[in-house]
């Protein structure tokens, strides 16, 4: 269950501005990737009763639940960062994905004094910073940012479902599943499908792709 050990450390050495980075979004075949960056208060302590986990441990109902009360909670501060498919493409997922957290952090609108990064790789920014894996499932700060970055992105892809409806984004919210695969052999890629990802580069593209 994630908790505050990780940030009280912190909080304690006189880092008082920690922020949980994660991202959503790595693995689909369409659509951005987006990330959140959380700062919780660290004079807040009634944060401790709510009982969250890492989004994908979640139903989407209880993320929605968790989403509406963390992104009205006074004692969190947060932002969302979201790199488009052409983005991806253009410098890869793994850059991408940094680009969307420091995106994310920008939209805090207070500078953070600590990052703790939900993965194995780091942010290239003037700030001390730690990459923890699975943090999500560890950290309160982290796990936060995954809820919030989840039900963001799964918000984006229910609006290019009825854009793009034949390909089933509102059910499978671009990753690769068999129903994704099938609809991109029968159609070919639609705008925001990720042109250098392996599967959407073996997909044959159609004469006139879907605008």
């Amino acid at each position: 269950m994630p908790n505050f050990r990780k940030e009280k450390e912190l909080w304690k050495k006189g880092f008082k501005r920690v922020t949980g980075l994660d991202e959503v979004g790595r693995g689909p075949l369409a659509g951005p990737v987006v990330a959140a960056a959380v700062i919780v208060d660290f004079r807040s302590y009634n944060l401790r009763r709510l009982f969250i986990k890492d989004s994908k441990k979640l139903t989407p109902k209880k993320r929605e639940e968790f989403y509406k009360i963390l992104t009205k909670h006074p004692a969190i501060k947060w932002g969302i960062g979201r790199v488009s498919e052409r983005v991806i493409d253009k410098i890869n997922i793994l850059e991408a994905t940094k680009l969307a957290m420091k995106r994310a952090m920008k939209k805090l609108k207070i500078r953070p004094d600590f990052l703790i990064i939900d993965g194995n790789f780091k942010i290239n920014l003037n700030l001390p910073q730690k990459a923890i894996v699975k943090a999500d499932e560890k950290v309160f700060s982290c796990a936060a940012a995954s809820i919030i970055a989840k039900v963001t992105r799964d918000k984006i892809m229910l609006r290019y479902h009825k854009k793009y409806p034949r390909y089933g984004f509102n059910q499978h919210k671009g990753y690769p599943t068999k129903l994704h695969r099938k609809m991109l052999r029968k159609y070919g890629p639609c705008r925001i499908h990720r042109r250098s990802f392996k599967t959407v580069k073996a997909c044959k593209l159609k004469q006139h792709l879907l605008n």
